[in-house]
């Protein structure tokens, strides 16, 4: 996701763009899936009271950054470093992942080059609710312990049975990287492929068994939305959700990802595509009906995400290979607004000689939100009649589909 790089490569950073967020890590990928905060919620919003305080942390820094949720947004707090001590007071109206970094000064010397950052030595991830924590750092600012806080505590836990699955996915990711920079396709898809399935046992070992297992967990419902992902199935996603205590279900975010589970219920695999009409490069409106009687992949994407344009490629092998067999592609691009030049440069560049629609809003893209998309590349394949028939076909997948469908040459 374009977020920035501080964990190195991991899966939904290289592989999917998400709604922008300030959180960088996988761990942070649930609070990445999180969703706002209502302005009415945060009126009525709890407090979080945070006293931390650093022992022989060197170089000493002079401020700490926290990044957390604020009227349905993300936003950023500091608190200056006094005397190893610093503090927060922040509204919260349910349990948050909260993000802390320190900054350093300068050099006194005068001299303006920077301290590195390194994120295993200053950063941590806190999870916990409205009420008292204290945050002790000892030789490092994430070298921690958090007191008061129950969901830290199983917060902790989930991440130890993470462990053994985050070391193996460690090495995916170099081997993917190195792949990548090598441009070796074949081997970037297959250590792509190892990752997503290794990804998926994880989850099912970790997530998906706390949630069956334990419901009323602290962490259970940040567990759900980690297990969930970016591309919602709600049978099987709903069952574990109707799991949750009718407590948890009563917050904000919990609510809006239901609302989430609803619209995903609209777009699964069987159901008809929900109709819609967007304007094309020429500004003519293009209705989703018209493309009926064909099979069409609809296609969401954006010149600014990186996955999405190093996609492209096999997406315009299959477009050529089909398009004389009943085939065609509708892209539908998260660009800017007024950014259509960078968009049209995009499809000039990239080829892509098919059906292109936007409206220039970004992640308020109209039919994105109306088809729940929070991640791209993401697409779903249309039979004539309108039916969706598969979802995320990436790569070979999407060839072999086709030739499923249409046979080869």
């Amino acid at each position: 996701m374009l977020v920035p790089q501080l964990r190195g490569l991991q899966r939904y950073e290289k592989m999917r763009i998400l709604v922008p967020i300030i959180y960088p890590i996988r761990t942070l990928l649930l609070a990445c899936l999180a969703l706002p905060v209502s302005l009415l919620a945060q009126e009525n919003a709890k407090s979080l009271s945070i006293k931390g305080s650093l022992t022989n942390v060197q170089p000493q820094p002079e401020l700490v950054y926290l990044f957390h949720r604020s009227g349905g947004t993300m936003v950023t707090d500091s608190s200056k470093i006094v005397e190893g001590a610093y503090s927060f007071e922040i509204k919260m109206e349910e349990p948050e992942l909260l993000r802390m970094r320190v900054k350093y000064p300068a050099p006194k010397d005068g001299t303006v080059k920077a301290i590195p950052m390194v994120q295993n030595r200053d950063m941590i991830s806190v999870f916990t609710g409205p009420g008292r924590i204290r945050i002790n750092s000892t030789d490092s600012f994430s070298n921690v312990v958090v007191k008061g806080s129950k969901q830290q505590e199983a917060y902790l836990a989930m991440q130890e049975a993470q462990k053994p699955f985050d070391e193996k996915l460690k090495v995916l990711y170099q081997d993917y990287s190195k792949a990548n920079a090598a441009k070796d396709i074949a081997k970037r898809d297959r250590v792509e492929a190892s990752i997503d399935s290794l990804d998926e046992v994880m989850k099912e070992a970790v997530m998906g068994d706390l949630i069956r297992k334990n419901p009323s967990s602290p962490v259970a419902f940040l567990a759900l939305q980690q297990y969930a992902g970016w591309d919602l199935n709600p049978d099987k996603i709903e069952p574990l959700f109707n799991s949750l205590p009718e407590a948890v279900r009563a917050y904000p975010s919990v609510k809006s990802f239901k609302e989430q589970l609803e619209t995903a219920k609209l777009t699964g695999i069987g159901r008809m595509a929900p109709e819609f009409t967007q304007n094309d490069t020429l500004d003519q409106p293009v209705q989703l009906s018209s493309f009926k009687g064909r099979y069409l992949l609809i296609d969401f994407w954006a010149s600014w995400c990186g996955p999405c344009r190093q996609e492209n490629p096999n997406v315009v092998k299959v477009f050529n290979q089909y398009k004389d067999k009943n085939f065609h592609i509708l892209g539908i691009s998260l660009d800017r607004a007024g950014q259509k030049d960078k968009w049209m440069k995009a499809i000039h560049d990239d080829n892509l000689t098919w059906s292109h629609v936007s409206d220039l809003k970004f992640w308020d893209n109209a039919v994105s939100k109306q088809y729940g998309i929070r991640a791209i590349p993401q697409n779903l394949l249309l039979d004539p009649a309108g039916k969706i028939i598969a979802k995320n076909l990436r790569g070979e997948a999407l060839a072999k589909k086709m030739e499923e469908l249409l046979g080869g040459k």
